[in-house]
């Protein structure tokens, strides 16, 4: 945690209200985001009680398991949510836009630039916590393996046809939502968190509704107050008023409602299924649809608290101007996007349970790497966070007080100014170190820290001045101008290249296709 946003929570504090610890919105929010607000069964891991999933908030899309325990109900609440996303999500596949490229060719090694096909945008997915975005992985990888009847007739519990094609966007949404700075499937509380600081814990913060009341408390509380309300005010039933939908659900509510809810739908469910004589709108037919209404209306409660304060925080979001970095990340997204369509399209299986060593350790860098670009590029969009690292001593702003203009001793002199900073800032310099500034026409410019100076650190400049033995005009600033300059890369890159797949050394599990060793054979000795 830096040292403003530690200043934001006091501050939150006194004031009872959240503090913006961003001028800017730095994830890319779609128009027409879809929302999907889950709920699980207490005890069986990834079974789906229900869901509330739609992009218009005043016509949610309610999905129920009356018995999270029957597989048959599960694959239809799956299917019927595949009824729902699939649609969204593939909505945005044909409308392309030509869009230049790098790539390597495969035989010389060389990178070249080609012109590919990108989606003109991408489908959004928002769900209310961190833990609704590994729940949406964890759908994902138990769909994306099943088998439909048409695949495989033998299938003793075959999958509704495009339950599996769900498994894979969702385990590809999953993936990304993994990335730094991508915006494909995004938590709301981890969003809000971003960018306004409140006065509880970063656990605290889970709570959607305690953390829309610190930053929007109503009229006449503070956030504290507000917060304590949202998560512990019961009714006189004893249930919560504000159900986090976590996506676990609250004990209370499973004890007193839900439990005795499904009992009666199993017993009316049982009496219809042993008399096969009853007819539809008999006595118990009618039974069976009361006792299912009744888990829809009580799954509905616990899921429009939480539904409505997603789109409270997506409204809140939506008055921040989104900053300038955030539609490159997006451009990011989209390809991604392209080519897990492309991959679809072109009949790929689906991706693997564990991935290769290579492939772990390419999806490792690329995420430091993005991490590095986002760190970066924030601190670059928005003066407050900039403002953190300066505390931090990652960079420094003041007016320039003096230039001396200096050429290179090369055989062809080139300009190398010396340009002394005035500022109050205690960056961590030594000599020699790199540090860079953002040029009007959006280039980096670097310099190299020569000495401390009486006025400031003195800095050599040595790119960002053109090619000629002039500099090029506003690339050398003035004395009177105000700079910022940083102690990090605008733009870091990765690492190293990493082998091929098939020349993955033996002591990273060997080449992916080499035959795995044999267990040994159990014994009676094996057995205690």
């Amino acid at each position: 945690m830096s040292l403003i946003d530690t200043l934001a929570r006091l501050e939150a504090v006194r004031t009872g209200r959240a503090q913006p610890v961003a001028t800017v919105r730095h994830r890319h929010l779609s128009p027409r985001p879809l929302v999907l607000v889950p709920l699980t069964t207490a005890g069986e891991t990834g079974a789906p009680l229900g869901a509330l999933v739609g992009t218009d908030r005043a016509a949610p899309r309610l999905l129920t398991v009356a018995q999270p325990r029957d597989r048959a109900l599960r694959f239809a609440f799956l299917a019927e949510l595949a009824e729902v996303l699939l649609p969204y999500v593939e909505e945005y596949a044909d409308d392309t836009v030509p869009e230049e490229r790098k790539e390597t060719d495969p035989e010389t090694g060389r990178r070249t630039t080609v012109e590919a096909e990108l989606c003109a945008d991408a489908p959004q997915l928002l769900v209310p916590s961190p833990a609704g975005v590994e729940y949406v992985r964890l759908l994902g990888r138990s769909m994306r393996f099943r088998r439909t009847a048409e695949q495989d007739p033998e299938a003793a519990w075959p999958a509704p046809p495009r339950v599996p094609l769900l498994g894979r966007w969702l385990t590809h949404y999953g993936e990304r939502a993994r990335v730094p700075g991508a915006a494909l499937l995004l938590s709301m509380t981890e969003l809000l968190g971003r960018h306004w600081a409140t006065g509880q814990s970063r656990l605290e913060d889970q709570h959607l509704g305690a953390l829309l009341s610190w930053i929007d408390p109503p009229a006449g509380t503070d956030g504290a107050a507000a917060a304590l309300a949202a998560e512990l005010t019961r009714d006189a039933e004893g249930l919560l008023v504000h159900p986090p939908a976590g996506p676990a659900t609250d004990p209370a509510f499973d004890n007193r409602r839900l439990a005795p809810a499904v009992a009666r739908y199993d017993a009316a469910r049982a009496a219809v299924l042993a008399a096969a004589g009853f007819q539809e709108g008999s006595r118990g037919h009618d039974a069976l649809r009361r006792a299912d209404a009744e888990l829809r209306s009580l799954l509905a409660s616990q899921l429009r608290p939480t539904w409505d304060a997603m789109w409270r925080s997506v409204d809140l979001l939506r008055e921040l101007p989104e900053a300038a970095g955030a539609a490159e990340r997006w451009k990011r997204d989209r390809w991604s996007y392209t080519g897990h369509r492309d991959r679809v399209r072109a009949g790929e299986p689906p991706q693997p349970r564990r991935d290769d060593a290579v492939a772990a350790a390419r999806k490792l860098a690329a995420r430091e790497t993005a991490q590095a670009r986002l760190d970066a590029r924030e601190a670059l969009d928005d003066p407050l966070v900039m403002a953190g690292r300066r505390l931090a001593g990652e960079a420094f702003a003041g007016e320039v007080a003096d230039v001396v203009m200096e050429f290179s001793e090369a055989k062809v002199p080139r300009p190398r100014p010396l340009v002394t900073v005035r500022t109050e800032d205690v960056p961590l310099l030594e000599e020699g170190a790199r540090v860079h500034r953002a040029l009007a026409d959006g280039r980096t410019q670097s310099a190299e820290f020569v000495a401390p100076g009486p006025d400031g650190p003195v800095l050599r400049l040595v790119t960002g001045m053109g090619r000629g033995k002039v500099p090029d005009p506003g690339s050398v600033p003035g004395p009177g101008d105000r700079v910022c300059w940083t102690l990090f890369d605008h733009t870091p890159r990765g690492g190293p290249e990493l082998p091929d797949p098939e020349r993955t050394p033996w002591t990273h599990g060997g080449p992916p296709d080499a035959p795995a060793d044999e267990p040994d054979p159990v014994t009676p000795e094996d057995l205690l």
